[in-house]
């Protein structure tokens, strides 16, 4: 089953003599239970693929759907709920909330997604390897443990997409492989359509498919 699906989508950004075309006919079909990773240099357009399949932004042309659904097609309130319901987003730093516990980032998730606290903990911090640090905050855990709750915090729910923005760039070797392949073995148990997108080449043994993205296109 598909879980992303990105169809001919161009997206331009800037305004008058300053126009860049970001994405440039873009095509990616991501299934259930699928990992891809997306390379590039720098301002080749990964982040604005990214903010198109997270329903951030419509494209100027072509279709994306997530979970079947057509953001460009909806309310901006239904967007909304889309994104917040059905997209998991994991950050380059984790992006926690300062004052709360690693317990308290999932319980906020669960109301913000309408979902019981206990479908949010404990048994997703254990999934990833962080229940006994439930009652710490995002300054008394080291990096990989952040991006650790981080994940665990966009899996709340039960999301069908799972967006990552480069989890191995604050990260030592060890604990970048760490992080990738409990990125992979999550997104097979939950049936996930993950996107990562990443400069680090030597993680992408543990992805499904590989796929390049430069000056806005994209190519296998």
């Amino acid at each position: 089953m598909t879980g992303l699906e990105l169809v001919d989508v161009t997206l331009t950004v800037g305004d008058g003599s300053d126009v860049v075309t970001a994405l440039d006919q873009v095509s990616l079909s991501v299934a259930r239970g699928e990992l891809v990773a997306v390379v590039g240099p720098s301002g080749s357009g990964k982040s604005s693929l990214l903010a198109v399949a997270g329903a951030l932004t419509n494209p100027d042309s072509g279709t994306v759907r997530i979970d079947g659904h057509d953001p460009s097609s909806l309310s901006k309130g239904a967007r909304a709920r889309l994104r917040r319901e059905r997209i998991g987003f994991v950050f380059q730093s984790g992006n926690l909330v300062p004052a709360l516990t690693a317990s308290d980032q999932l319980g906020l998730m669960a109301r913000l997604r309408g979902r019981p606290r206990r479908h949010a903990e404990p048994d997703l911090l254990d999934e990833v390897g962080v229940s006994d640090k439930s009652g710490r905050r995002p300054h008394q855990l080291s990096g990989g443990e952040r991006q650790r709750v981080g994940i665990a915090r966009a899996l709340v729910g039960d999301p069908a997409v799972l967006l990552v923005d480069e989890p191995t760039a604050a990260l030592d070797r060890a604990r970048s492989h760490d992080i990738v392949q409990l990125l992979a073995r999550e997104t097979r148990r939950a049936g996930l359509a993950t996107v990562m997108v990443t400069h680090d080449r030597e993680m992408l043994a543990h992805c499904d498919r590989v796929v390049t993205m430069i000056d806005g296109k994209l190519t296998d």
